[in-house]
């Protein structure tokens, strides 16, 4: 596999071939996990894991990802580090990676995870920043080629704050060749310059019944991402319009999936009865993060042997 870069920091740091070989390869590794296949093919691999931010989905998925290939993972808080105290990060890389395999990050400023890897040895993922989240875009893309098969070609929905999953959605347009129509209040909207730079397929909008409107795949997150709760009163009442729910849904293609990354908040950003829907696929989707992310560290692991 030949990678455009030793890192994953963000979805264009793969050509779109290698990310749709990841997820062919995370759909093998879901199916061998379910035979009782032995997967543990890099005994004594460590993956550090760097949180600054908390989390539920991504520590559960990448320690047990890393177990599950015969590796071990470390989890380093700021509390239990020098990281928190004031370190540089160019040196904190520097050391970390001497002693490790991989390094996985979820903070907050995306410069944090890009200044690491210039100086880290190992490859460097980045497990959510401020910016993106393309380790979450990896299973969403899984669950839909599970359900649906190619996504290229198809109209993507995007309702809600412009945050760093709607910013990876704009780059996973560019990568996986679908088009992206987002649904966001005024004064909500990802970066302009991913807009410009992807506005052949691209469409920015105000009104949720417009945008998704025979839409194949509807996306939504919280309306407040962390670092943002005192926000919260103020965000509800501006995005209470741009809920998914089945009255939304109604106005997207008859066969189209919706997806949100969790955890949700129940009737603000998504109705309780879409998440506990029998024909829902978001629990399949928060099981495919295991999968995507087996493959993904598969991937980099082989790049340091030089495979």
């Amino acid at each position: 596999m030949s990678m455009a870069k030793q890192h994953f920091l963000t979805l264009l740091d793969f050509s779109p071939a290698d990310l749709m070989r990841i997820i062919e390869r995370a759909i093998d590794m879901k199916r061998e996990r379910r035979e009782g296949v032995d997967q543990r093919r890099f005994p004594g691999s460590v993956l550090a894991m760097v949180f600054a931010k908390s989390s539920t989905r991504t520590r559960v998925s990448f320690e047990a990802g890393i177990a599950q290939l015969g590796g071990k993972a470390m989890f380093l808080s700021p509390q239990d580090t020098q990281l928190g105290r004031g370190e540089p990060i160019e040196d904190s890389a520097r050391v970390i990676s001497s002693m490790v395999d991989l390094v996985m990050i979820r903070t907050f400023g995306h410069d944090i995870v890009e200044r690491f890897a210039a100086h880290s040895s190992v490859p460097v993922i980045n497990a959510l920043t401020d910016d993106f989240h393309p380790c979450q875009l990896l299973a969403d893309m899984q669950t839909w080629i599970e359900r649906r098969g190619s996504i290229a070609g198809r109209s993507v929905c995007w309702v809600g704050d412009g945050n760093n999953m709607c910013q990876s959605y704009i780059n996973a347009a560019r990568q996986f060749d679908f088009s992206l129509r987002i649904a966001c209040p005024p004064g909500y909207e990802p970066r302009s310059d991913l807009l410009e730079a992807n506005r052949d397929r691209v469409e920015l909008l105000h009104e949720p019944v417009h945008a998704v409107r025979g839409a194949d795949l509807v996306v939504t997150d919280v309306w407040a991402s962390m670092g943002q709760e005192d926000e919260q009163a103020a965000r509800i009442e501006r995005f209470t319009p741009y809920q998914v729910n089945a009255e939304l849904m109604s106005h997207a293609a008859s066969d189209a999936l919706y997806l949100h990354c969790l955890p949700a908040h129940r009737g603000e950003e998504i109705s309780a009865g879409l998440m506990d829907a029998e024909d829902s696929v978001i629990w399949e989707e928060a099981e495919n993060r295991l999968h995507a992310q087996k493959a993904l560290m598969e991937a980099l692991l082989l790049t340091t042997r030089g495979a």
